[in-house]
């Protein structure tokens, strides 16, 4: 399968995920994965009406974890934190390896033997997807603050636009959305431009770096989300594909 072929699926499932089953020929799958996010929103300029920002760039990148290798010494979060907010604070990290220590990503059910240090030892980390289209984060938060941003097309949060609603928080369905509450700001990971400090805080060589591929059918979710689309982002994602 090409390279195109695999990126014409992946937008079909996306299709199928926000519902819209919307069949389209190969020329309006080319138009539509070479339009970059500014170009969408210059779409609906165009036709006399303001559009909502939508993510339609993959990733570059990708951080993954090998729990088979992961020691929970959590110094892949210090050193998320360190670096991008200049203070020692693992909760707030971007990589989520503490809220699984003790009993794996699905927690302490009903006594079951699961994973973590009360289960059979396996430490998962946690870490974000960079979703493609649709992205959970971004098309929740009503003021377009989560953005592309190059050379990695990493989702990031533009603290400038963050009001702190915590929508993109609800959102995630791995709830990989961090929230400093000393600056009232949104907060995930953005690859740290393509050297990402968690992996090479790592010890024992848990985490890795690699090409972006999509693992949001892979890896099972923790939460439903409790966000609903706002119209507006809803309306522009059906015009655009029915162009």
């Amino acid at each position: 399968m090409s390279h195109r072929d695999e990126e014409y699926e992946i937008l079909e499932r996306a299709l199928d995920f926000m519902g819209l089953n919307h069949p389209f020929s190969r020329r309006e799958f080319l138009l539509i994965s070479g339009v970059a996010v500014v170009g969408i929103s210059a779409l609906g300029a165009k036709a006399g009406k303001p559009m909502p920002l939508i993510i339609v760039d993959k990733a570059e990148g990708l951080v993954i974890g090998d729990p088979t290798k992961c020691v929970g010494c959590r110094r892949c979060e210090l050193a998320c934190t360190e670096f991008n907010d200049g203070k020692a604070w693992p909760e707030l990290s971007r990589i989520k390896v503490t809220r699984n220590l003790a009993y794996g990503p699905k927690g302490n059910f009903l006594g079951q033997r699961g994973q973590g240090n009360f289960g059979q030892g396996l430490i998962v980390q946690d870490l974000c997807k960079q979703c493609p289209h649709p992205v959970p984060c971004a098309n929740a938060c009503p003021n377009d603050a989560i953005v592309v941003k190059p050379p990695t097309n990493a989702r990031v949060v533009d603290p400038k636009k963050c009001t702190g609603c915590k929508m993109c928080q609800r959102a995630c369905p791995w709830e990989m959305m961090s929230f400093d509450s000393d600056t009232n700001k949104a907060t995930k990971c953005f690859l740290c431009n393509g050297k990402p400090k968690c992996v090479e805080a790592c010890p024992a060589e848990a985490l890795h770096y690699v090409a972006w591929r999509d693992l949001t059918d892979k890896i099972p979710p923790r939460v439903v989300p409790t966000v609903i689309v706002a119209p507006a982002k809803a309306a522009a994602c059906i015009d655009c594909h029915k162009k």
